[in-house]
Parts: C-alpha cells; structure tokens; sequence
C-alpha cells in the first residue's frame, strides 16, 4: 500500500500557512494519498462511519444529546501547474490554489471518484488529502424512510438532535457559473457538493420509481410510452441473449434477469407508474442504457435532468417525435437538430436564452452515421430523410394556434421542427458539462395540413418506433466503442471550472 501521511507531518513538509488555515476551516483528520485507489478506500470508510453513527443516533434518539455525523472531504491544494503537454478537457485546475468538495454515497460514486482522482494525481504529481467535513450530514439522506410516519413529538425531537437537509447550502451556483473566487476561501473541485447530489438522489427515486445505482452512464429521454415498450422488449431480449448486458431494471426496481426469467420471476409491473418512470438496460461496468419517459413538456425535462446530471453521465440522447415545418418533409422523417430556439423559458434563470448551446461534434457524426446503417440511406436520399437543421422548443403545447404571432420566429429562425423538451435537454446538458444530442421523428405538419390524428398516428408509430429507437441505442453502442473521453468536450467547459467533469 503507498504511503500515506498525517496531516500534522504534512504541516511540517510541505503545507503552506495559508493551506493549513483552510483545512483547518473545512474539516479535520486529513490524511494524504497518492494513490487514488487508497483515497477512494478512506472516503468510502469515512462515510459508512458517518451514516452508521447517523442510524445508531437515530435508534437512540431519545438517550439526549446526539453528535451530528459528517460528510467526507477532498481537498487538493496545488502551487503549481499540470506536467508539460497536459491539457484534457477536465481534471485541470485554471491557476494555483486550494480545491476542495464535500463528498457523499462514495460507493455509488466508485469508479467516477478514482478516475477523477486518478487523474489529479497523475496530472500534478502530487497528493490528495481526505478528512472529515464540518457538514453534518441530514438525516433523511442516509435513512429514506427515516421520518415516515413520525409523530408531531418526533419531528420536535429530530429537528432538536438531527441536522435536516438544508436549502440554504443546496444550489446550482457552481453549475450556473455564479461562485466567483474570493482569496483564503476554497475553489469548488467538483459540480456538486454532496448536499446537492444528495437532494437529487432522493429525488431520482421519487420521480422515476428506480433506485439510482440503477442508472447507466448513457440516457435516452423519450416522450411516448410506445418507446418504453419497445425497450422493455428489447431490453429483455438482450438480458436473454447474454453477453454485454446482464439485467433489465423497471420501476419497482423489478430486476429481470436470465435466471429469474426462467423462474417467471422479474416481470411483474407496478399497477401506478411514477411520473418520470426509468428503464435500465444494465452492463457490469455501468455502462449500459437507461431509458426515461419524461412525458410531454419543458418542466418535466428540466426536473428529470437536473437531477440525472448528479450521476455524472457520459451522455444523454433525446428520442422522441416532433411537427414537422418544410413542406418537403414527411411523416417518419429524421430531424438532427444542430441548433435551437429556446422558447421553453424553464431554463431562463439558470442558463439565460442568450446563451448559444452548441452542438457535440462527436454525438453528431454519430447519430448520423448509425441513421445511415439503421435506414439503409446513403447520401441525397439520407439527406432527403435525415435533416439537419434548429429545432423549436416550445412551453406551449397548443402552439399551432398562435400561428400568426410565431409565423415570423419559425422563418426567422430558419427552424425545421417544433417540440416541446429538445431544447431544454441540450441545455441543461450545456449548463451540467454533460454531451448531449436530439434525433426526433417528424409525427405532423400542423403547417401543413397533417395534423396528428389517431389514425395517421398509429400507423406512424407501428413503422417508425422501433427503428428510431435502434437508432438511440447504436448511436449509445458506437459512442461507447470510440471511447468516452472525446464525448466530454471543451465547449462544455467555461474559463474558470471545477477541475472535475
């Protein structure tokens, strides 16, 4: 095992007056590591201790007074800059200083947690350090179902013993580019402090019916239930065959499984899905696919990736239906949007619309090379039923009827479809660092007379609905072979960021 050191003989070689002042702020019993493997051991131990004390008090509540259990912290005070020729998209400090973050469910977090310190490491040569924070970490967040069915005189009594998640210390400051530096005081070292990850993971469970160490690191967001059963078979399919993928998770965290199958096991449905239900094709390393049917509407959008991008992805893929606007267009028809117009305005106060959202090179060439394979489209005719062009993104879902007033922004905005969610995943994808694409299927043309009825839309959706979705998970397979470093882009990255992706 490499050496590790103590924080008192890190005082006498190497810290600086001004780094011990800052760790003595932060947290205490810091320990130094040069091998992320051993760091990664110490975060996961510093917080089982923590939540074991946490449900031991919780047990005890009524004995008296009760310690408030902590989370873990890594800092990395650095004097100097990366090793010459080192310049990665992330894991790069912008100048010298003191980074640090407060960390939670570091089991969960594992692999993400040593390849980011990993590279630190290597990049700097020189240590991280793990102790203790000095924040307490909420009750709730550690025992789901801990205050369920509690009396008035227990939630007197816990709000007196147990510190209880605190909005005031959960925001999107980092994300929204809005922490500026201040001298003496630490700079963020990852997105998300470990309060704010821990309100997503509740959430994660509450508004998709899945536990999160279900979610894979790549995500297809859908707004019709008939892409839900056509993963769900092809999910279960796969699982059958064997080979990459080695379950397939349902809300009710219903594990289907080869053996289960041959049970009968693992099928059963819940009778009232959740609002945002999740679908987990999963491999052994996490990197499978997860499905998410977040319905119709920016809201929802916004809510479910808000709190997916605390899982870190690699990517995520919006595949869902649009109104078409050229007249040669027609139903069934692929539209790969390059750009937006962001008339969904859920987004306004966190990434305002005068913010470009750029499209991912490498997700691009993807989705449009798999197309081709799926189709069989090559060149003009590919160009034909593929088009690439700005989507409108729409909180209106009645829009059509406001032809008159939107007439000028569809030409303006040279657009070639209308949805109400496209927009709204790239940018929040934009603002949380996570690559993200839109391939839509054109279901109308309102504009032009094609309207969907339920006729015209059955039949679109037995001849186009499987076919999109292969579409979704080889563009996933493809992105995965070519490796997943070159998805996390530097236009993601803003002058001044966390040194974690």
């Amino acid at each position: 095992m490499p050496e590790t050191q103590t924080i008192e003989t890190l005082e006498i070689g190497m810290l600086a007056a001004g780094t011990q002042a800052i760790l003595s702020e932060v947290g205490s019993d810091f320990v130094s590591f040069t091998d992320a493997g051993d760091a990664v051991q110490r975060i996961e131990a510093l917080y089982e201790e923590s939540a074991e004390a946490l449900r031991a008090a919780f047990r005890n509540r009524e004995a008296g007074s009760i310690a408030q259990p902590t989370y873990p912290y890594l800092a990395f005070p650095v004097s100097h800059g990366p090793a010459p020729g080192v310049r990665p998209p992330f894991d790069i400090v912008l100048e010298p200083g003191f980074y640090g973050t407060t960390l939670t469910r570091p089991t969960l977090f594992h692999d993400y947690l040593l390849e980011q310190i990993e590279l630190l490491i290597r990049h700097y040569e020189q240590p991280v350090l793990v102790g203790r924070s000095r924040r307490p970490i909420p009750l709730p967040y550690v025992m789901d179902d801990a205050v369920a069915g509690l009396t008035e005189a227990d939630l007197r009594l816990l709000q007196d013993h147990f510190a209880l998640p605190n909005l005031r210390a959960t925001d999107d400051s980092i994300a929204n580019c809005a922490l500026v530096p201040e001298d003496g005081r630490p700079r963020p070292l990852a997105l998300f402090t470990a309060e704010r990850t821990d309100y997503s993971l509740a959430r994660l469970h509450h508004y998709t019916g899945t536990a999160p160490a279900h979610f894979q690191r790549f995500i297809l967001l859908t707004n019709y239930q008939r892409y839900v059963d056509a993963f769900r078979a092809y999910g279960q399919q796969e699982v059958l065959k064997g080979g990459e993928y080695d379950a397939f998770i349902e809300p009710g965290d219903i594990i289907f499984q080869q053996d289960t199958a041959e049970t009968g096991g693992g099928t059963a449905q819940l009778t009232s899905l959740p609002q945002m239900p999740a679908y987990h094709l999963r491999r052994p390393d996490g990197n499978g696919i997860t499905l998410v049917n977040i319905g119709v509407g920016p809201a929802n959008a916004k809510t479910i990736t808000d709190h997916m991008a605390v899982l870190r992805p690699h990517c995520w893929l919006m595949v869902g239906h649009c109104a078409g606007l050229r007249r040669t267009q027609l139903l069934g028809d692929y539209v790969l949007a390059h750009g937006y117009v962001r008339q969904d305005h859920v987004l306004d106060d966190d990434l305002p619309p005068w913010v470009p959202v750029p499209p991912i090179a490498e997700i691009q060439v993807a989705l449009q090379e798999v197309t081709a394979r799926v189709t069989g489209l090559r060149h003009a005719e590919l160009k034909t039923r593929l088009r690439t062009g700005t989507v409108m993104t729409t909180d209106n879902r009645n829009w059509e009827l406001r032809l008159n007033a939107l007439f000028a922004e569809i030409n303006m905005s040279r657009a070639i479809a209308v949805d109400m969610e496209s927009a709204t995943i790239a940018a929040n994808g934009f603002r949380f660092r996570v690559p993200y694409g839109t391939l839509l299927c054109v279901s109308d043309k309102p504009l032009h007379g094609e309207l969907k009825l339920r006729g015209m839309a059955n039949a679109f959706y037995r001849e186009r609905v499987n076919q999109h979705l292969v579409v979704g998970i080889e563009t996933m397979r493809l992105l995965r072979e070519q490796g997943v470093a070159g998805l996390h882009s530097r236009k993601l990255r803003g002058f001044d960021e966390p040194p974690f992706r």
